[in-house]
């Protein structure tokens, strides 16, 4: 007799802003940790653009935040660890489950090695041969140390050593927040403007990096990366995904913390000090 498959919730929020994006992803992660919510894949889009920030990361030295203001783009600090992003022409993704409800979800690595499946799955859909990266990798010294494209760790995924997918995790009572960003194009000079200003280090990223429209040889649509993601889930990790939508409570936390946490300078521009359950690209390379 066949063995049902686990059935996951599908949420597709298509565009919000950087606060909003970050609200969510830890309402439903904390949803999940209560058991209140069943395990959920989200996929959504920035609107407007925006930096996000790795939870350890300086402002200082690493952002213009002039530049960004002067370009509209949002900043908002993740809950994960890792280096800053812009998030502008790309699918982002997120998962939020319990660990005992993810095969290997007890264990770091493991527990990024079994989501990188759907995402590998759903990159061959496209016409993409990725793989998690081997170990952390970079294009040279002039690579600007803000940006977490211009290395990958073994929390990503590479393609012909080109990062093509930067993930980050957190662990919150007994559950899993991983998300990430899958470019659809990589605007290296939108990048650099805010990131990197040093010409060599611009260089040095464009190397580094690679999006799905160029390892494809063709544009690949947000809507088609997103459908990708959907099939590519439910063959690699072996689930169900069911259309569903955030609960009255998850909205309500959202909105809290929207307000509280992501929205406020406090959270964004001053950097935390050390916390359990964060983990970043860099300390899984140490800790592993």
């Amino acid at each position: 007799m066949a063995t049902r498959k686990p059935t996951w919730r599908l949420i597709r929020s298509g565009f919000a802003d950087g606060f909003e994006n970050m609200a969510i992803d830890e309402a439903l992660m904390l949803s999940c940790a209560e058991g209140a919510s069943p395990p959920t894949l989200r996929l959504y889009g920035w609107r407007p653009p925006g930096v996000s920030l790795g939870y350890f990361q300086p402002v200082d030295g690493q952002i213009d935040q002039e530049e960004c203001a002067r370009r509209g783009y949002t900043v908002v600090r993740r809950p994960t660890g890792g280096r800053a992003i812009l998030h502008d022409d790309e699918v982002t993704y997120s998962v939020s489950v319990r660990q005992a409800d993810l095969p290997g979800g007890a264990k770091l690595l493991s527990s990024y090695r079994e989501i990188s499946r759907g995402i590998e799955a759903a990159l061959r859909r496209v016409g993409v041969a990725a793989s998690p990266a081997a170990g952390e990798t970079k294009s040279g010294s002039q690579v600007p140390p803000a940006a977490c494209f211009a290395r990958a760790a073994r929390s990503d995924m590479t393609v012909d050593g080109r990062k093509i997918v930067g993930s980050a995790q957190a662990r919150r009572h007994g559950a899993i927040l991983q998300h990430g960003s899958i470019p659809l194009r990589v605007h290296v000079a939108d990048v650099a403007a805010v990131m990197a200003p040093d010409s060599r280090a611009k260089a040095a990223l464009g190397e580094a990096a690679v999006s799905v429209s160029d390892a494809a040889g063709r544009q690949v649509s947000f809507e088609e990366l997103c459908e990708a993601l959907i099939a590519g889930f439910e063959q690699g990790l072996g689930v169900t995904l069911v259309p569903g939508n955030l609960t009255d409570e998850e909205r309500t936390v959202a909105a809290r913390l929207c307000a509280t946490k992501y929205g406020t300078d406090a959270w964004n521009l001053e950097r935390p000090g050390p916390r359990r359950g964060s983990h970043s690209a860099k300390s899984l390379a140490i800790s592993s």
